[in-house]
């Protein structure tokens, strides 16, 4: 086997089901196994996918385990020489896959691969790259000298602006979003560190990885990335999730190294999380009040899923420029659904 491929996944079965007929489309030459791992979702996931999938894995929780655990109960599983662990908001071009095996194959000092993510509006999504979070490196992020300097080597390392977009190169953090892993590498460091309920497990594997000699890389090859499908970026939850994973990671790799930082550092995270939830009660309070300006019309770019690439849909989105821009749209008549970035609507002829 080749490569195997584990999505975790949580009440997103429409836009799973495209992420996985993406995955069929990329693979067609490739000896694939797919896992997927479903998370207690209520949205009938489980019987919709086994009906429509029969040829894949799913392994369904009766509760929500959280993303690592969940993606740890199928990576000792999986029989392929490469493991992708892959987001279900998520759609893969048909040269995506192939294009990071011929690389790994090609390059036995790599240890794991992450890809060109798109934004529904086609524009480059940051995360594609990141460095290290090392106590500098979050405080340009958080102080915003990153935002200032976003090309700049000292200050906007978080995000690593300063390399080709495409070009392949080396990074040092891979996104959780689409993480192509050699099995001999996750074998050597490790699975997912269960400590991580979702967010920061990426950077904790992406660590290890360097410190075990392998070497992180960044691909060209385009997907796209819906992003928080399966999660509310807006709530309490998510903040306070977001944040508790920036610490239990300061606290296992940086704490030793830079004692003298770790008040410091615990206080920034608090007061960051602080002012998030500020600013989105008063988002809220602005709604309720209708003191905020109605939002302008969405526009959609739409595209038929059942007999369009997705490589000519990324295409298309990233021809777009200025406030011309519009979001994915795809209308399938073999799933009758029709997926935007945020919702899934029957489709009605």
């Amino acid at each position: 086997m080749k490569l195997s491929v584990v999505i975790v996944s949580y009440n997103v079965k429409y836009h799973l089901e495209q992420c996985l007929r993406s995955v069929v489309r990329a693979s067609a030459n490739i000896d694939t196994e797919v896992w997927v791992v479903d998370n207690a979702s209520t949205d009938g996931s489980y019987d919709y996918l086994h009906e429509r999938f029969p040829q894949i894995h799913i392994i369904a929780n009766s509760e929500n385990v959280g993303f690592s655990r969940a993606n740890n109960q199928a990576i000792p599983r999986c029989s392929g020489e490469y493991i992708l662990l892959l987001n279900p908001d998520t759609l893969v071009a048909e040269n995506t896959l192939q294009g990071c095996i011929s690389f790994l194959d090609a390059h036995p000092e790599v240890g794991a691969t992450g890809v060109k993510m798109l934004n529904p509006d086609g524009t480059f999504a940051l995360e594609s790259r990141r460095g290290m979070p090392t106590p500098f490196t979050s405080f340009c992020k958080m102080s915003g000298l990153g935002t200032l300097f976003p090309r700049s080597r000292t200050f906007g390392r978080y995000y690593m602006q300063y390399l080709d977009r495409d070009a392949a190169a080396p990074i040092e953090v891979i996104s959780g979003a689409f993480n192509m892993l050699r099995r001999r590498a996750i074998e050597q460091v490790g699975m997912l560190d269960e400590d991580f309920f979702m967010y920061g497990e990426d950077i904790d594997l992406s660590y290890r990885l360097l410190k075990g000699g392998w070497t992180n890389y960044y691909l060209p090859y385009p997907i796209l990335h819906y992003k928080g499908e399966s999660t509310m970026k807006s709530s309490y939850r998510y903040v306070s999730v977001f944040y508790n994973a920036m610490l239990i990671f300061y606290n296992k790799h940086y704490r030793r190294r830079y004692r003298f930082l770790g008040w410091f550092i615990k206080a920034a995270v608090v007061a960051r999380a602080s002012m998030d939830m500020i600013l989105r009660t008063f988002a809220r309070l602005r709604r309720f009040l209708h003191l905020k300006p109605s939002p302008r019309e969405r526009r959609y770019l739409t595209f038929d899923f059942d007999t369009t690439p997705v490589s000519q849909m990324l295409e298309a989105l990233q021809m777009q420029s200025g406030d011309k821009r519009a979001e994915l749209q795809t209308i399938s008549r073999e799933a009758r659904t029709i997926v935007r970035p945020g919702e899934a609507l029957p489709l009605q002829e």
